[in-house]
């Protein structure tokens, strides 16, 4: 019986989206109290081992987002306590968090992704002399974003060549290498998985921001994106965008719940953008809207999640 456990949420933590992931493990946090569970509000900045080890946890409900939480590792260490912990392990976790490594993945699996080039803190020079070719290659706009953030952190979208260095050292600010992607002109979608081996695949969700991208503030401010649910999609293309993200959290191996970002071009094509194997479970999230489409309410949710870690 899981309360018959203690669970541990862990929140916070160090990364750029630290407040996010406040958000996020206080209504986990109090959906858990709400049902009865016996929890323990956990911020891993804060003397985590000892704090973990000194409590007896059972369960722990990574509520994480961003390095050191939904990159393998928070989830390394928990395996050498033995300790249970929600969503994927320790190489799932860090493929998805590793754009490059995930697009690699994607690539030798022929899952449509779009065309991208790799960048580091050593090619400023090479790219003040290549713009040429880097546009030749992508095309105009291009996506600029930092390999090891979330939350659209360090992210531009570029449709002028002058603007590709302020760019790239943007993203540099959080990350040693840079993904430049081709950009995907049409719509945004997302898919929401829940499960292990199996994952039920919940209702499409087309995001449509009132104003410009579905950037950070976007993403996090209630009333700046609409959220279209169940997406309305030619039914051709509403399942191959399903097969696709099926394909990306298999192809990653993720375990309890993960969401696949994607965007659908003119022609109807969809190519999958990122794999969020920690998605958020805030008031704006789109796990929770998803679920909620299909009569599961936020509670159920989380204990759906919390018995997947248990599998």
């Amino acid at each position: 019986m899981l309360k018959d456990k203690k669970i541990a949420v862990i929140r916070g933590g160090k990364s750029a989206e630290r407040e996010i992931s406040l958000k996020t493990g206080k209504a986990i946090l109090d959906s858990l109290n709400r049902q009865g569970y016996n929890t323990i509000d956990i911020d891993p900045k804060n003397n985590f081992h000892n704090t973990l080890i000194e409590n007896d946890i059972d369960i722990a409900f990574i509520a994480l987002h961003g390095r050191y939480g939904e990159d393998g590792t928070i989830q390394g260490l928990l395996e050498l306590e033995e300790i249970d912990y929600t969503g994927s392990g320790v190489l799932s976790s860090a493929l998805a968090m590793d754009k490059i490594m995930s697009k690699r993945i994607f690539e030798h699996l022929n899952i449509s992704t779009p065309k991208f080039l790799i960048l580091n803190s050593d090619s400023m020079d090479d790219l003040e002399e290549s713009k040429d070719k880097l546009i030749s290659d992508l095309g105009l706009p291009v996506v600029i974003k930092p390999s090891l953030e979330g939350s659209s952190i360090g992210l531009s979208i570029v449709d002028q060549k002058d603007r590709l260095i302020d760019a790239f050292q943007e993203a540099l600010k959080y990350d040693k290498e840079v993904l430049v992607e081709e950009y995907i002109a049409g719509r945004e979608i997302t898919i929401a998985l829940l499960g292990n081996e199996e994952p039920q695949v919940l209702p499409i969700i087309e995001i449509k921001p009132k104003e410009g991208i579905y950037d950070f503030q976007a993403k996090y401010t209630k009333g700046m994106t609409e959220f279209i649910i169940p997406a309305k999609l030619d039914e051709a293309v509403y399942r191959q965008s399903e097969e696709l993200a099926l394909k990306a959290y298999k192809a990653l191996k993720c375990k309890g719940m993960a969401r696949v970002d994607l965007r659908v071009n003119s022609e109807g094509e969809a190519y999958v953008l990122e794999v969020n194997t920690i998605p958020g479970m805030t008031e704006t999230s789109l796990l929770p809207q998803a679920a909620e489409a299909i009569g599961i309410d936020f509670d159920k949710l989380v204990v759906m999640i919390l018995e997947y870690a248990l599998n």
